[in-house]
């Protein structure tokens, strides 16, 4: 694996509840990001179930490979931890189309988390993401790693996120940091300092307004900013991290209004120098 890869969010034109789904082919997102230097993509669960309605992951993985790229992400699984039911139900059927997909992809980490805000006991919380991890290892190598976001209650400092993993007790879980989402919650670098060493187990870079919209989960997904573009100390975050040991990859990920308009190949390029001239700083 080639040190430290950025990896780019390339998913083009989508919208939150309605299509999520890319119109972007996946070998033109695989060249693209291969072409402006990135070293891997992340791969969001409805695109993904998209993309196997005319193609196997054998396909999806030979595209990947061809390319060149080396870190794929699995994203997103939500609501796992709820009691059974009609929602648990449909979680349920996500999270075993992303470990297969997992298994087959060879990805690196999943993303989890509580993306909707719903209420959990910390007891509970901890307990289900501990059978989650488990059920992972019995799949696949992939990483669980549960991402702090700002709306998210049973989850919504560094403390509660550490707890939650050190809860768990398993190899494969991890927390995920998102600057974007840092910035949102107010977190200054100097208290990542405070976390143990190999807790971290991605991060991810993008720029934001002080500014909240009214909805956050809105705001999340049409209103982020390339790296160095809004008010988030990126340069202080990655410092800090690096400091931690973390030595994983990096992901870019921008999902705006804006960076929606723009052509695959510029999305591209941009993701990977907005990331780059973070990290060289």
């Amino acid at each position: 694996m080639a040190d430290n890869p950025i990896l780019g969010a390339l998913a083009g034109p989508v919208e939150l509840g309605v299509r999520e789904w890319s119109r972007l082919d996946w070998h033109d997102r695989c060249t693209e990001a291969a072409r402006a230097g990135l070293g891997g993509v992340g791969l969001w669960h409805a695109d993904l179930e998209h993309q196997l309605e005319r193609r196997s992951l054998e396909d999806i993985k030979r595209i990947f490979d061809d390319a060149g790229l080396e870190v794929l992400e699995l994203e997103f699984l939500t609501d796992w931890f709820l009691p059974k039911g009609q929602d648990r139900k449909s979680a349920q059927a996500r999270e075993d189309m992303l470990f297969e997909a997992a298994a087959e992809l060879d990805a690196r980490h999943i993303k989890v988390g509580n993306m909707f805000g719903r209420p959990c006991e910390p007891d509970r919380l901890a307990e289900q993401y501990a059978a989650l991890c488990e059920r992972a290892y019995r799949r696949h190598s992939a990483l669980i790693g549960y991402e702090l976001t700002c709306f998210d209650p049973a989850v919504a400092t560094l403390d509660q996120a550490v707890r939650l993993v050190e809860a768990a007790g398993a190899d494969n879980a991890g927390v995920i940091l998102d600057t974007w989402h840092l910035g949102k919650l107010g977190v200054a670098p100097a208290e990542l300092l405070n976390l143990p060493s190999r807790c971290v187990v991605h991060v991810e870079l993008s720029d934001g307004s002080a500014r909240n919209l009214p909805n956050l989960l809105l705001e999340a997904a049409t209103g982020r900013l390339m790296p160095g573009e809004g008010v988030f100390d990126l340069r202080g975050y990655v410092e800090a991290i690096r400091r931690l040991g973390y030595d994983g990859p990096w992901g870019v990920e921008v999902i705006s209004t804006e960076s929606q308009t723009l052509p695959l190949p510029e999305l591209a390029r941009r993701a990977y120098a907005g990331g780059a001239a973070c990290l060289s700083a």
